[in-house]
């Protein structure tokens, strides 16, 4: 009767992120939907607002070799990738390994766009001018960034 009601109210509630199997077993969902690119914007949003406004932060973008830059983009991807699998995916990704890479590229992807938008408000993503500064002032943001997307985006998570 209990497993009942949850299927019954899963709807309607703080359930509706979960999905059960017939013995009311919960299962991970399988996609990412509003709800989440949501928190994933808050996230990203949350960190890469003050970082943008430094001016150490648009320097290394400035003087960062090609080499440390690349670094910081697998540092990201990594702690992205052990964040999603410890905290979003609960060490479970066997049968959902293709949404489990979707939810590191699409978190990345979404926090660089926010970084971008928030330098771009700023005056400090030259595209035309100088497009290797701007990408260069975009991974070295995005990286802590991103860890504050991933967080909030596996606040709901259980």
């Amino acid at each position: 009767m209990g497993h009942s009601l949850i299927h019954q109210n899963s709807s309607q509630s703080f359930l509706n992120k979960k999905t059960f199997n017939k013995n009311g077993i919960h299962l991970m969902k399988y996609s990412f939907n509003v709800e989440d690119a949501s928190q994933v914007f808050v996230g990203a949003f949350a960190l890469a607002v003050p970082i943008s406004f430094s001016e150490e932060a648009w320097r290394l973008g400035e003087t960062l070799p090609l080499a440390n830059l690349f670094m910081l983009f697998a540092l990201s991807v990594l702690f992205l990738g052990l964040f999603t699998y410890q905290s979003v995916f609960q060490k479970d990704i066997a049968s959902r390994k293709g949404a489990f890479i979707f939810r590191i590229v699409i978190a990345y992807l979404i926090t660089a766009l926010v970084v971008a938008l928030v330098l771009f408000c700023l005056d400090k993503l030259p595209l035309l001018g100088d497009p290797m500064t701007s990408l260069n002032r975009i991974v070295v943001i995005t990286m802590p960034a991103s860890m504050g997307a991933i967080v909030v985006d596996s606040l709901d998570k259980e």
